[in-house]
C-alpha cells in the first residue's frame, strides 16, 4: 500500500527536491520510531501472509457480529483469543529506544536504504510463538463449557485461577510491548493494592476489607468488569469497526485526497501553507485515528511547504503537531476514548459527537488565528503548489467525502453506530471501483481488512490491560475512595479540584496512552468531579480532552517530538509552540466544567444559547490567541497581552456579568493598543 505521505517521500506537492537539506525518511519508519502504538515487526514471507490471515478473519467475525446477534462475553473472550496471539507474532520483546539517538545523516540514510534487512530477520521466535500459543490457551480455555466456567465465579477451581493468572500475565506482556512498561507497572500496582490493602485498617481513606488471589483472580477473569469487561469490548466492537473503514478508506485513496485537496484549498495567501496543514490533518486523521501518527505523515509532506514559506522549524513542527491531534479531538471519528465514553454514559456515539462539535470550532478556530497572526509577526510568504485545482479534485475525487458524512447521516436517521460504520465501510468500498488504481478488488479488500485488525493490536491489549484498573476499583471500592481523597484535598472546592483533575490526567498522559489514561482518570478522578455536581457528560468529555491534550504536553508529547524530528527543530521548543497553538483546547474543557452556562457549549442547551456561548467563546479564543501570540492590528506589547488573557479567562465563565467584564477588558486592550501603536519607538513583539 501507498498512502499519500508515502507517496510524498518520492513527490513533494510544489517541492524542487533541492531545498531540503535534512534526509527525508520514510513515513513507516517515522511512525515507528515516535508512535508509542506501533513499535512492530515486519513480518514477512508464509507468516505475513499467516497472519494477515487471521487478521482478516477477525475482521469478518467483527462484521458478521454486527448483524447476527452473539454473546457478549464469549464474543470479547475470542477477540481476545484472537488478537492478543497475534500482538506477540507482531510486536518485538523489546522496544527500541526512540529518543536521544544520533542525528542521521543523508551517508547513513542512504546506507539503511541499500541494506534492508535480510528477509524474515524481523519475525518473531521461539519465546514469541511459546507466549501465542499460551495466549490462545488461557483466552479460549473459558469458552470450553462457557456455562459451567461463568457459575464457579465464586468459588474458582485450581486450573480456572492458574489460567487467570496465565492471562493476566500475558496480557501485561502484550501491553508493554505495545505501548511501554508504565502501563503494565500501574496495574500491578493496582493488583498489589487488591491484595494488601487488606492489611490496612478498613477505617483508613484507602482501605478495604482485603481479597485473597482467587478472589482478585476470579474478579477479574471470571467476571464482566475485569479483563473481558467495557473496556476490551470498545475495542473489539467500536474500535475495531472505525479501524477497519479506516484502512477501507486509506486504500481507496482517501488519504492522499484528502492531503491533496488541502493543499489545492489554499493558495493565495502568506497564511496559506500553515491553514493547508491544519486542514490536511483534520482530513487525514480521520483515517490514522493517531495524533502522532498523523503528525508524521502530514509531516513528510507538508514540512518542506512550511519551510518555503518561511517558517521556522519550531513553529512549523508546532502547527504539525496541533494538526496531528486536533483530528482525534473532532467529529465524525474522534479517538478511542470518544466510544468508551458513549458506553460509560449509555448514549448514542452520535450524542458525543454532538458534544465535542461545539470544542472542535473553538479548537480550530484557535489554531487558525494564532497560524493568522504568525504569517504577520513572522512574515511568511505565498507558496506555489503544483497541484490540480480544488474544483478538479472535487469533481473528479469528492466522493471520497460521502462514507464521513454517510457514517453521521445514518446515525441520525436512528441506526447504530455499528451499522453505520459498517455501511459507510460499504460504500466506500464501492466508491473505490469509481479510482481504476485503487479499486478494491479481492486482493486488496483483504489486505484492508487484515490492516484493520492489525492496527486494533495496541488498543486491544490496552484496553485488556485497562480492564485490570476498573476490575480493582470495582472490587476493592477504590473510586468512591479516591474521589473523596482528591476533594479533601483541594477543600471540596470545584476550581481546585478541577484542576488538580487537570493536572492529574495530564500527568497520567504522558505515562500512558491516550485510551488507557482516559479509562483511569474516568474510574478514580471522575467520581470526585462528580462529587462536587459536575455532570457526568461533563466530566467524562473534561477527562477526554486532557486526556488527548498530553500528546502535546511537554516534557513527553510524542506528536511534537515526532514532528520536530521531521523539521530538525528543537524538541523542548516544538512543544512549547504546539502547547501555544492549541491552548484553547486546555481552557474550554473548564468553561463546560466550571461555568453556570457551560453546557451550552457541549449542546446540552437550547440552540440559541448555544449559539450565544459559541459566539462568547470565539471571541475569548480571539483574545487569547492575541495574547499567546503577541498581535492584534500589529504586534501587541505586554499590557495589551496581559488585558487579552484576562479578557479571555472572565469570558469564558460565560455569565453576563462576566461577559461584560470580558468585553470590557477587551475593548481597554484594543485602545490601549491604539494608543501605543502610534509610538514611533514601539516595536512588535515575537
Amino acid at each position: 500500500m501507498q498512502s499519500a505521505a508515502q507517496d510524498a517521500d518520492r513527490r513533494i506537492p510544489g517541492g524542487t527536491g533541492t531545498e531540503e537539506t535534512t534526509p527525508v525518511r520514510s513515513t513507516e519508519e517515522l511512525i515507528a520510531e515516535f508512535d508509542e502504538e506501533r513499535p512492530a515487526r515486519r513480518l514477512s514471507g508464509p507468516l505475513a501472509r499467516a497472519v494477515g490471515a487471521v487478521a482478516l478473519g477477525v475482521s469478518v467475525y467483527a462484521l458478521y457480529a454486527v448483524f447476527v446477534p452473539v454473546q457478549v462475553l464469549p464474543y470479547r473472550m475470542g477477540f481476545l483469543a484472537a488478537v492478543l496471539p497475534l500482538t506477540f507474532l507482531c510486536y518485538r520483546a523489546r522496544v527500541r529506544p526512540r529518543r536521544h539517538r544520533p542525528r542521521r545523516t543523508a551517508e547513513t540514510e542512504a546506507a539503511a536504504t541499500e541494506a534492508p534487512p535480510a528477509k524474515g530477520r524481523d519475525n518473531p521466535g521461539v519465546l514469541d510463538w511459546i507466549l501465542a500459543g499460551l495466549s490462545l490457551v488461557v483466552c479460549a480455555y473459558p469458552l470450553v463449557g462457557f456455562d459451567d466456567f461463568i457459575r464457579r465465579v465464586y468459588e474458582p477451581s485450581v486450573l480456572d485461577v492458574a489460567m487467570g493468572l496465565g492471562c493476566l500475565v500475558l496480557v501485561l506482556e502484550a501491553t508493554r510491548r505495545t505501548v511501554g512498561a508504565i502501563l503494565p507497572a500501574i496495574c500491578l500496582g493496582f493488583l498489589a493494592y487488591a491484595y494488601y490493602g487488606g492489611y490496612l485498617p478498613v477505617d483508613w481513606s484507602l482501605g478495604h476489607r482485603g481479597y485473597d488471589i482467587d478472589r482478585i483472580v476470579a474478579h477479574l477473569y471470571m467476571g464482566t468488569e475485569g479483563l473481558f469487561g467495557v473496556p476490551l469490548d470498545v475495542a473489539a466492537t467500536y474500535i475495531v469497526l472505525f479501524a477497519i473503514y479506516g484502512a477501507v478508506l486509506e486504500y481507496s485513496g482517501a488519504g492522499e485526497f484528502f492531503v491533496n485537496i488541502a493543499f489545492a484549498a489554499f493558495r493565495r495567501s502568506s497564511a496559506a501553507a500553515g491553514r493547508t496543514v491544519t486542514l490536511a490533518g483534520f482530513l487525514l486523521g480521520t483515517v490514522s485515528g493517531s495524533g502522532t501518527a498523523t503528525a508524521v505523515s502530514l509531516g513528510s509532506v507538508a514540512w518542506p511547504v512550511l519551510r518555503r514559506a518561511g517558517y521556522p522549524r519550531e513553529s512549523g513542527g508546532g502547527i504539525l503537531a496541533a494538526a496531528g491531534i486536533g483530528a482525534i479531538l473532532s467529529p465524525p471519528t474522534l479517538g478511542a476514548a470518544a466510544f468508551i465514553i458513549a458506553e460509560y454514559l449509555k448514549v448514542s456515539y452520535l450524542t458525543v459527537l454532538l458534544y465535542a462539535t461545539v470544542p472542535t470550532i473553538l479548537y480550530y478556530l484557535g489554531i487558525i488565528l494564532a497560524i493568522e497572526i504568525d504569517a504577520r509577526r513572522l512574515g511568511t510568504r505565498e507558496v506555489e503548489l503544483d497541484t490540480p485545482s480544488a474544483g478538479r479534485l472535487l469533481a473528479r475525487f469528492g466522493y471520497h467525502f460521502s462514507s464521513l458524512i454517510a457514517i453521521v447521516v445514518f446515525m441520525a436517521l436512528g441506526l447504530s453506530p455499528f451499522r453505520a460504520v459498517v455501511y459507510a465501510t460499504v460504500l466506500a468500498f464501492l466508491l473505490s471501483f469509481l479510482d481504476r488504481e485503487r479499486r478494491l478488488g479481492p486482493r486488496r479488500t483483504a489486505k484492508a481488512l487484515s490492516a484493520g485488525t492489525l492496527s486494533v493490536l495496541p488498543v486491544a491489549a490496552t484496553t485488556a490491560a485497562a480492564g485490570i484498573i476498573v476490575g480493582v476499583v470495582t472490587l476493592t471500592g477504590l473510586g468512591l475512595k479516591g474521589s473523596r481523597i482528591i476533594v479533601d484535598l483541594a477543600g471540596g472546592d470545584l476550581l481546585l479540584t478541577t484542576a488538580v483533575a487537570a493536572l492529574a490526567v495530564l500527568v497520567l498522559g504522558l505515562a500512558v496512552p491516550v485510551t488507557a489514561s482516559f479509562i483511569i482518570a474516568a474510574v478514580i478522578i471522575g467520581p470526585a468531579l462528580q462529587t462536587l455536581g459536575v455532570p457526568p457528560e461533563a466530566t467524562y468529555m473534561f477527562i477526554f480532552y486532557y486526556a488527548v491534550l498530553s500528546e502535546v504536553t511537554p516534557p513527553t508529547a510524542l506528536a511534537a517530538v515526532a514532528a520536530s524530528a521531521i523539521t530538525g527543530g528543537d524538541a523542548i521548543k516544538t512543544m512549547m509552540m504546539a502547547w501555544k497553538y492549541t491552548l484553547p483546547a486546555f481552557l474550554v474543557p473548564f468553561a463546560f466544567v466550571l461555568a453556570p452556562a457551560g453546557r451550552a457549549l457541549l449542546g446540552q442547551a437550547p440552540l440559541p444559547q448555544v449559539l450565544l456561548a459559541l459566539a462568547v467563546s470565539a471571541v475569548a479564543v480571539a483574545a487569547l490567541a492575541a495574547a499567546t501570540g503577541g498581535w492584534m492590528i500589529r504586534g501587541a506589547g505586554v499590557p495589551e497581552r496581559v488585558l487579552c488573557a484576562a479578557a479571555a479567562l472572565v469570558l469564558l465563565y460565560l455569565e453576563p456579568v462576566t461577559v461584560v467584564t470580558g468585553l470590557v477588558l477587551l475593548a481597554v486592550a484594543l485602545a490601549v493598543h491604539l494608543v501605543l501603536r502610534r509610538s514611533p519607538d514601539r516595536r512588535a513583539r515575537p
